[in-house]
This record gives structure tokens, C-alpha cells and sequence, in this order.
């Protein structure tokens, strides 16, 4: 059989695998370009209009996982809020770390640029109780706690990417404020809605690219309506982590547009599942850890067959990412762990359940940095990249490829969004 290489993304590198001619390649359509400080700048004055910005602004930006081209944005955001009178002493940013840990200062100038060094960036701790305002709860029993002074904000501006999120439909948005910028016992709130207690199993409803019957996603909806009113620059990413395009709105329904775009970029539709996949997730940072590559392998599983075997490309340099996520595959198995989590759920849960759900139907192969043991609790084989490449040559049955599977996304393309009156 003819085979021919690919490069695929893993870390900030590389890696060539060979491929046989017949494998079916899923590619995205890449999104529009067209960004440019004139048109970045207009727009975000035109969002902000004639409303007085006052003197508690407050900028929330995403975290070193969740780039969208800030060392570049946040000056011109800067400059438009000088503009409207909110100089360095009005304006707060903050890093929406939900549950992550904290960045260093010299991650925070890579991701920020030099905005960093010059306006006041509050790091946000989700176990800092006091920090914290209930504003209520919502149908579901979860509590709606975020900073106080985010409440006490003059203006509130989201900034980030709009992706497929494994759970809550799409990330980006309205997580940015929640959970992005709540108090940990409120996150898992949101988040133990992954489980269906009922059926003993994850939610069907919650995966990526769905927002209908999805209990986390609705439960966000109804968090949404409940925190003050905000504006957001969405940006749309390309396949290669690049900002295509930013888009500005004020409402819900700006948030449903651009995730329609998003989807009609990235996802694919087929009933076709194969013996092998080979995949990456497109490298750094969506393989940063393995709680980020997780979201790939989650997208592409849909491809593999039952008893198929998925060769995952995944670099892994800050290991799981986690510190709550291998306890869980102690526990026995499943049901033991999701009878414990229905309990008392924490952080990283619903991705446990979820691998371990993963690794029983299809074989993983892990080419990763990630320590062997550590693969082997999880449930995955660690492999080298010639490992990869034998097990390729040796293979004769259906092939696929997806080289960047962070942006992928198996179901039902959208519908082009209808023209505003």
C-alpha cells in the first residue's frame, strides 16, 4: 500500500507520520480574514456608543489556554477606553482563570503583552470566599457567585475566542464571566450537570456544538440573564489558533450568531466511523495538558469505531493540567466514580467520566510526553512517534486524519444565520 507523510502539529513542533493513500482527510472550512486596528477600533467605539464608561471598567480576558491575539488587541482596547475617559486608573482586567491555576508574570506578558506591565491585572481565585457576591440561584440549585467588583462595575467588557466546548456546547462568551470569574463551589455546581443522576451516566445533551437539552449550557443561559449586562468582542479562530476575525456584541443572541459561524466553519458531518484515526490536536496550547488535549480526543472518538484504536498526538509539557483528575481513576471504575461525584463533585469529574467512558468503547494511543504511568492510570498506551509510524504500515483496515482536532467537531452542520432586520 502507498503511504505518503504528513506533518502534524504537537507542542511548538512537529511530527511526520506516514499515512496510506486511501485515508480520509476531515478538513474544516477556514473561516474569513479580516482584522485591522481601524476596523477593531471603530467597532469596539461604535459597541461602547454614547453610554458613559465611568470609573470602575472592567476588561475580562481569558487565560493562557484560551488565547485570541491579545498582545495585539488589548492596546487598541486601551486606547478606546482613554478615549472615552477611562484612563489606566479606571481600568481593571481580569484574568478569567475559573478553576485554573495561576499564571506567572512572565506567562502573563507573552499572553497579554505589554498591557501586562502597565495596567492593574487581578488574577482570579476562586477560593477567595470574600471576593465573592451570591446574586442568587437558578432553577437548577446553582449558585450565581462572582466577584463583587465585577458587580460594582461602571462597564464590563468579555474578550475572547468562541470554541466547541465538550460539555457546555460552545466555551468563549458568556464563560467568560461564569465560570470564568466565580467562586469554586458555584463552578461545580454548573458543572456536576454533566452527570444525569437519573440515568447514572453524562447528560446526552452535553457536548460540543449543543446548546438544545443541554442542562450546563441552559443552566449558563439562565446564569447570563442574572449577572450585570456586559459587552463582548468574540473572536473567531482559524485552524491554526489564529484570530480570523472579531466580532462585537451586546446580547445573547451576538453570542448564537458567532457560534453559528463557528460551526459552519468546523463542523463535519459523517456516518462513517474507521479501524484507526490518527489525530493531533493542533499543538500548543490545545496540548498544553492533558486536560486541554482531552477536548480533542472527545471530538474525534466519534470517528473511531467500536473496538478501533485512535493514535492521538498530544505534547502535554505542564502534565494532566490537574491535580484532582487521576484520583478518579482509583476509584474502582464508572460507576464508582460517578456515584462518587453525584456526592460530591469537583473539579475535573466530568472529564474522568468522560475518558474513562472513552477508553471502554476504543483503544487510545497517547504520543506525548505525559509519564507512562500516568498514561497507563488513565487508561491510554504512551507511544513514540516510530511506534506510531510501525502501527501505521502494519495497519490495513480504514484510515482517517484529523490534523487538528481541537477545532473539529462531529454533528449536524448549522444553518447559514438569517439576514438582521
Amino acid at each position: 500500500m502507498t503511504h505518503h507523510l504528513v506533518s502534524l502539529k504537537y507542542g511548538n513542533s512537529s511530527i511526520s507520520l506516514p499515512l496510506p493513500e486511501d485515508t480520509r482527510s476531515f478538513r474544516f472550512t477556514e473561516p474569513e480574514s479580516g482584522t485591522d486596528r481601524a476596523g477593531f477600533v471603530n467597532n469596539l467605539i461604535e459597541l461602547i456608543g454614547a453610554r458613559p464608561v465611568g470609573d470602575r471598567v472592567s476588561v475580562i480576558v481569558a487565560d493562557k489556554t484560551r488565547l485570541c491575539g491579545y498582545p495585539v488587541i488589548l492596546p487598541w482596547v486601551a486606547e478606546v477606553l482613554e478615549q472615552k475617559g477611562a484612563g489606566q486608573d479606571r481600568v481593571t482586567f481580569y484574568i478569567a482563570y475559573g478553576t485554573h491555576p495561576r499564571q506567572s508574570d512572565q506567562e502573563c506578558v507573552v499572553a497579554y503583552g505589554e498591557v501586562y506591565n502597565s495596567y492593574r491585572f487581578i488574577h482570579h481565585d476562586c477560593n477567595d470566599r470574600d471576593a465573592f457576591i451570591e446574586l442568587g440561584r437558578t432553577g437548577r440549585g446553582t449558585p450565581v457567585a462572582i466577584r463583587k467588583s465585577l458587580a460594582d462595575s461602571s462597564l464590563i467588557l468579555t474578550i475572547g475566542a468562541i470554541s466547541h466546548h465538550y460539555f457546555a456546547g460552545y466555551g468563549g462568551g458568556r464563560k467568560l464571566i461564569f465560570p470564568g470569574l466565580a467562586r469554586r463551589d458555584a463552578i461545580y455546581a454548573n458543572h456536576s450537570l454533566y452527570l444525569d443522576r437519573q440515568k447514572g451516566e453524562l447528560a446526552e445533551g452535553c457536548r460540543p456544538g449543543n446548546l438544545a437539552r443541554n442542562p450546563l449550557a441552559e443552566d449558563l443561559l439562565e446564569i447570563h440573564r442574572m449577572v450585570p449586562g456586559y459587552l463582548s468582542v468574540h473572536a473567531l479562530l482559524n485552524s491554526c489558533g489564529q484570530v480570523a476575525s472579531y466580532h462585537f456584541g451586546h446580547s445573547y443572541d451576538d453570542f448564537l450568531e458567532i457560534c453559528n459561524k463557528l460551526d459552519l466553519c468546523y463542523k463535519v458531518e459523517t456516518d462513517r466511523t474507521f479501524d484507526l484515526v490518527l489525530a493531533s490536536t493542533g499543538g500548543y496550547p490545545k496540548d498544553i495538558n492533558f486536560i486541554q488535549a482531552h477536548k480533542s480526543i472527545h471530538n474525534v472518538a466519534p470517528l473511531v469505531r467500536d473496538g478501533g484504536t485512535l493514535i492521538m498526538l498530544a505534547q502535554c509539557i505542564d502534565g494532566t493540567g490537574s491535580t484532582n483528575f487521576l484520583p478518579y481513576f482509583t476509584m474502582g471504575g464508572p460507576k464508582e466514580t460517578f456515584s462518587h461525584l453525584a456526592k460530591n463533585y469537583a473539579g475535573n469529574g466530568g472529564t474522568a467520566l468522560a475518558m474513562m467512558a472513552k477508553t471502554e468503547r476504543i483503544n487510545i494511543l497517547l504520543v506525548t510526553e505525559l509519564d507512562e504511568a500516568v498514561c497507563k492510570t488513565i487508561g491510554v498506551k504512551k507511544i513514540s512517534a516510530s511506534t506510531a509510524e510501525e502501527i501505521i504500515f502494519d495497519h490495513s483496515g480504514s484510515t482517517a486524519l484529523a490534523a487538528n482536532s481541537s477545532m473539529l467537531v462531529v454533528g449536524k452542520k448549522a444553518q447559514p444565520p438569517a439576514p438582521r432586520k
